[in-house]
């Protein structure tokens, strides 16, 4: 039995898509999926090595493994008018923010490639993402980039919102901002391949027409948060956009990497493969 090698975070968004194949609700034939959990910097990391078979990786991280995945069709986390955000203490301009020091969840985040898009240059530090909050209310960084839940549970902890990249990006293109997707080891075959392509689908497409049942699983990895805010997380991040990019999200992926390229930060994009 062929032996699929799955990575993906342990947060709610991802355990709703995986949830049907995770729990056997759908036919996986003869693959065999065993699920790694960690976080997205983990796993970016991780794909530049071509260390599993299908990983969930920040669209950012996607310019450097490129020649090695392929992504997948299915399973993005688009963020239409929202998205990562910075929050301090206090409010800052865009320009004080620029000088001061940013905690931020990983270098390959596509969170950290837009928020260099907007700012340029700027002082940061790396934290777990999950500790970010955390740091900037012990006063060990001035403002914090969020990603997952933190989007939505900041405020509890006193912070206030500076920027929203994603409607900061919309404000600039027009387009929904890609932050994440699946991707697929090239080396596979196409065979393999196009399967891993519809059993993916397939468990999204479940989760969606099940949300109920769905939604309780990833009460399991919602970090704080009761079932009405991890149900709108969930539909944050996993809508129309999740089982396929369509022609708009594949845009969006192009003119993400076009101009983190154009700005000298990540590689010139070669020839984006969508399966």
């Amino acid at each position: 039995m062929p032996i699929i090698r799955l990575g993906h975070s342990p947060d709610s968004d991802d355990a709703f898509m995986f949830y049907a194949l995770a729990t056997g609700k759908i036919d996986a034939g003869d693959l065999e999926f065993i699920h790694q959990l960690e976080d997205i910097e983990t796993l970016n990391r991780r794909a530049t090595r071509g260390e599993l078979e299908v990983t969930a990786l920040s669209i950012h991280a996607y310019a450097y493994v490129i020649e090695t995945y392929a992504l997948l069709a299915s399973g993005a986390s688009m963020g239409e008018r929202y998205g990562p955000m910075v929050v301090a203490p206090r409010s800052l301009s865009l320009d004080e923010l620029q000088r001061n020091t940013i905690a931020i969840p990983g270098t390959m985040t596509t969170a950290f490639l837009t928020l260099r898009l907007c700012l340029g240059e700027f002082p940061y530090v790396v934290v777990p993402f999950d500790r970010i909050i955390e740091t900037v209310g012990r006063g060990q960084a001035d403002a914090g980039l969020l990603i997952h839940e933190g989007q939505l549970t900041y405020a509890q902890s006193g912070l206030t919102k500076i920027i929203d990249l994603g409607q900061w990006w919309y404000d600039e293109t027009g387009l929904p901002l890609p932050l994440g997707g699946n991707a697929v080891r090239k080396d596979l075959g196409d065979d393999t391949i196009s399967r891993i392509a519809r059993i993916l689908r397939q468990s999204i497409a479940y989760g969606l027409e099940h949300r109920e049942d769905a939604l309780t699983h990833a009460l399991g990895y919602a970090r704080g948060m009761d079932r009405g805010l991890a149900d709108r997380f969930v539909g944050m991040y996993v809508n129309e956009y999740t089982l396929d990019y369509g022609p708009r999200g594949r845009e969006a992926v192009r003119t993400l990497l076009d101009r983190g390229a154009r700005a000298g930060i990540i590689p010139e994009p070669k020839a984006l493969e969508f399966v």
